[in-house]
């Protein structure tokens, strides 16, 4: 039997989960945010500021960049970098349950290139020189495009993917590389669960980071897909992942894969702890970078919250409808609109403004305004500048808060 939730029921158990609901949201600053989301998505492109760094001010208010790092990057080790959603930051206890994906890596012994011969000597470099970096083993391209990456590069992250080294830290924007047994605990590298141990242990993270989720957002958050998806669906209806089935009223019925259920069954899977108390308290009103986890999936974030965004970074400046980085911005648990920043100097830049259809137009604006005073407070602005609104009935309003 399947709990029943109303889709606006859901939507608050996420953002709870996601620390964007309630008191609790703030314990145990960077580091206590880290583990509840699970995984924080990384990103070369940086507006405001790195999206790793975004998705961490969005539940903390205006937290210190140093305390971001810090968290994220430190010695000893509290997180490291793997592949999880895509290439994340993770909390240093989730390395024994990435087994299954090292050891599916060291087999294949390919990913986007074929492994060079001079692994072996380069992980002999890294045992008696380490901990290096790209530029202390030859450096990272060829010279040509960004793919086009040198044999030492290739090489160093084969060596990442299937665990005998882990970066730990960063130099600027660098990966710094060292051996696990050097960085990783002892405890955690003595850890070696199965396959299924390993599937079973992710999918209860990524249940509690979601809070409410069906299997495509769960197969989503850790990446799986053959043997390893079906492992998932195996955690699910053995209660080895430790989440209930529930049913969300208004979200789609469940198709394929072997957690399918008959349409009046349910359709998605939840955190039990979630479903204990009534999500209560303060929302946060911020924008979100597009790598954040409440709406990295586009499916999701239109089911959750009637938004279809993507990212257009890589969309030609002419065909672009919300802007470079267009961030949603969240107001009362609802996504309200878009801005797309950018910053020069002491002055945050509002590229363009837009608002979403449906609910109170003065509390849309009203939260427009805080998110950007707040977000241009952090990053050290002093004027904050809007270039264009799209939403034109709401411009003069939207000028006037901001002049207040």
């Amino acid at each position: 039997m399947s709990i029943d939730l109303t889709a606006d029921e859901a939507r608050r158990i996420v953002l709870r989960a996601q620390g964007l609901l309630g008191s609790t949201a703030r314990d145990g600053g960077v580091p206590g945010f880290l583990r509840r989301v699970g995984a924080v998505q990384l990103d070369t492109i940086s507006v405001l500021a790195r999206s790793h760094e975004l998705v961490a001010y969005a539940r903390l208010g205006a937290v210190g960049r140093a305390a971001v790092e810090r968290a994220y990057w430190d010695d000893p080790a509290r997180a490291f970098e793997y592949w999880c959603h895509a290439a994340c930051v993770l909390p240093i206890e989730q390395w024994p349950l990435y087994g299954f994906r090292r050891r599916a890596y060291r087999d294949r012994r390919y990913r986007w290139h074929e492994v060079p011969p001079i692994v072996d000597k380069l992980l002999d470099q890294v045992r008696l020189e380490g901990p290096l970096t790209t530029a202390d083993i030859g450096g990272a391209k060829k010279g040509g495009p960004w793919w086009d990456w040198s044999d030492s590069k290739i090489a160093i992250e084969f060596l990442l993917d299937v665990g005998e080294v882990v970066c730990t830290r960063r130099v600027g924007w660098r990966r710094v590389y060292d051996l696990a047994e050097r960085a990783v605990p002892a405890a955690l590298l003595a850890e070696e669960p199965s396959d299924e141990e390993g599937v079973a242990g992710l999918t209860a993270i990524a249940g509690r980071s979601l809070g409410v989720a069906t299997r495509a957002d769960l197969v989503d958050f850790i990446r799986v897909k053959g043997k390893h998806a079906a492992m998932l669906d195996d955690a699910l209806l053995s209660g080895a992942a430790g989440l209930v089935p529930v049913r969300v009223s208004g979200w789609p019925e469940v198709r394929g894969g072997r957690a399918a259920r008959p349409s009046a069954g349910p359709n998605a899977w939840a955190d039990p702890a979630a479903l204990e108390s009534e999500p209560r308290g303060r929302h946060r009103t911020t924008p979100l970078s597009p790598f954040d986890s409440l709406v990295w999936e586009r499916a999701r974030a239109e089911r959750i919250f009637g938004l279809n965004h993507r990212l257009e970074a890589y969309v030609p400046k002419e065909k672009r409808v919300h802007g470079y980085f267009a961030m949603p911005v969240l107001a009362g648990g609802r996504i309200i609109g878009r801005v797309d920043p950018a910053r020069e100097g002491d002055t945050l830049i509002a590229r363009q403004v837009g608002f979403e259809p449906g609910g109170s137009r003065t509390k849309a604006v009203e939260g427009m305004r805080d998110a950007l005073r707040e977000a241009a407070s952090w990053v050290g602005c002093t004027d904050i500048r809007v270039e264009r609104v799209a939403t034109p009935e709401l411009e003069g309003a939207l000028r006037a808060a901001l002049a207040e």
